[in-house]
């Protein structure tokens, strides 16, 4: 198993990135970002999924874990291609750049970015059209034309979920799919272009992150959308009725961020028929993360001990069951496959000895996040992170977390319902670490730098010092979620040095 060394980097998703029309993107604020990475001395990009999310805003609710986020496509370099031009730029113009209005912004890049496809799909003789080629030949077989000819579908069909399609399409009938290829080839062929393109620019952006020395931490979430390719094509990996409908469906008991649980109504995955093929579908999954990214955090872990199953049709998350899953040789099966995979356990909720036993098994770092380690007294001691072992991953906060300065002013709805466990929280913070809590984003990147865990991560919110107004999610709710965007000079010079003494302070540069 790859040993990790001790480094640091910063959460942050691509969307969040400054620049126009209304969204983040893999151009020049991207490559920006890793400049000031380096600059700062931070070899580690953390980004959430990178996944097609059709037409929802979290990247946990991807409609495939193969094919990329057309969201994030960079429509300047589209222009230099020469597939977009000034005209098709126009309707983005007016977007907001302080927060992403997906309302807005989901039908009008998306139509610029499927304008670009079309425009490649139909060249031939151009370096372009070669390399596209090549990309279809690469990825056709083993992903792009299913997801290709499920996007096409989708569209004939008003966007309706792939269960309410005529009984030939949804079951797969040979025929069908035969006809549909020819009926939709246009279609299809634009959204491989779409996806080739996005290839292309994030690829790219890994290329020039290298040069800089920093390698990028993707994320892999544990379940799938039910109206996702992923279930159409493969719809025996799952526990689906004969009509394609979820038996039971994914979530977590009640908890920490709710007294309902949370109810994600993601399907569960067919295990024995997932372990009697030797986990192909899995595999393939890890194979095409880790050609995106440089490694791999795995969200829910625990959900390879046991998930929790929720009958379909329930109104919450309380009437569940924890049913086992075969972790032990799912992981042995990829870890063959792709022995030097570089791998993150997201190991939050309620953890059993079965899930710490899974974990240590492989020898993948776990997650320390700070803000969850000042209830009772507060890490004195053996439980100060100086302690934290070197197998795990210390965090300022995660995307689901408020942020440093968010948590210590005790501001959003979920943490007012607990109000008197933060305040005690946020005291014991300032008995520990010291101060007036005017700077204590600092003290928590000093600590989080400080920690005996080998990766360090800061969300660049916390960097930043903002408020809750920099939260990026708030798990259980679905409005005013992954919205969150800084503009360009928010980033601020002082910012990069002050972490960048904080990193070489605490032995946390590449190679120290």
């Amino acid at each position: 198993m790859t040993r990790f060394v001790r480094e640091s980097g910063i959460l942050l998703h691509p969307s969040s990135l400054p620049g126009p029309y209304g969204i983040g993107s893999t151009g020049a604020a991207a490559f920006t970002f890793i400049d000031q990475l380096a600059q700062a001395e931070q070899s580690i990009w953390q980004v959430l999924p990178l996944h097609a999310t059709g037409g929802l805003a979290s990247p946990y609710s991807a409609t495939t874990t193969f094919a990329l986020n057309p969201l994030l496509v960079d429509l300047d370099l589209l222009v230099a291609d020469g597939l977009l031009d000034s005209n098709d730029l126009a309707p983005l113009a007016d977007l907001p750049d302080s927060h992403v209005d997906y309302a807005r912004v989901i039908p009008l890049k998306l139509d610029a970015v499927f304008k670009a496809g079309q425009r490649l799909a139909a060249q031939t003789g151009t370096p372009l059209a070669s390399k596209f080629s090549g990309y279809r030949r690469k990825h056709g077989k083993a992903w792009l034309n299913d997801f290709a000819l499920y996007e096409a579908l989708k569209a004939a069909h008003g966007w309706s979920s792939w269960v309410d399609w005529p009984a030939e399409l949804r079951d797969r009938k040979p025929a069908a799919l035969r006809r549909a290829r020819a009926a939709h080839a246009d279609v299809i062929n634009a959204t491989m272009a779409v996806q080739f393109l996005a290839e292309r620019q994030w690829q790219a952006l890994r290329a020039h992150a290298a040069k800089q020395g920093v390698w990028v931490l993707g994320d892999m979430a544990i379940f799938v959308a039910h109206d996702s390719a992923d279930t159409w094509v493969n719809p025996g990996q799952f526990k689906l009725d004969a009509s394609g409908n979820p038996v039971v469906v994914a979530g977590v008991p009640p908890d920490y961020f709710s007294a309902t649980g949370q109810l994600w109504g993601n399907p569960i995955y067919n295990w024995d028929v997932q372990e009697a093929d030797g986990f192909s579908w899995w595999k393939a999954r890890m194979g095409r993360l880790l050609q995106l990214a440089d490694g791999v955090r795995i969200d829910h872990f625990r959900g390879f001990a046991a998930c929790w199953e929720i009958p379909a049709g329930a109104p919450n998350a309380i009437v569940g069951e924890w049913v086992a899953a075969p972790g032990h040789a799912l992981f042995t099966a990829i870890l063959a496959a792709y022995p030097d995979a570089k791998v993150v356990a997201e190991d939050l909720g309620l953890i059993t000895d079965d899930v710490l036993e899974l974990r240590d098994a492989f020898e993948f770092p776990g997650l320390k996040i700070l803000q969850f380690e000042f209830g009772g007294d507060g890490p004195h001691g053996e439980k100060h992170p100086y302690h934290y072992p070197a197998a795990s991953v210390t965090y300022t906060g995660t995307h689901d977390n408020n942020t440093v300065v968010g948590w210590f002013r005790n501001e959003g709805a979920d943490q007012q319902a607990r109000a008197a466990d933060c305040e005690r929280e946020a005291a014991n913070a300032l008995a520990i670490m010291g101060g007036d809590g005017s700077d204590i984003h600092w003290r928590f990147i000093e600590l989080a730098a400080g920690s005996g865990s080998a990766l360090a991560i800061m969300a660049l919110q916390d960097v930043m010092g903002l408020g809750a107004e920099g939260r990026m999610n708030v798990p259980g709710t679905i409005d005013g979620n992954w919205q969150w965007r800084y503009r360009e000079d928010d980033f601020t010079a002082e910012q990069i040095e002050r972490l960048a003494q904080i990193t070489r302070a605490n032995r946390r540069t590449t190679g120290a």
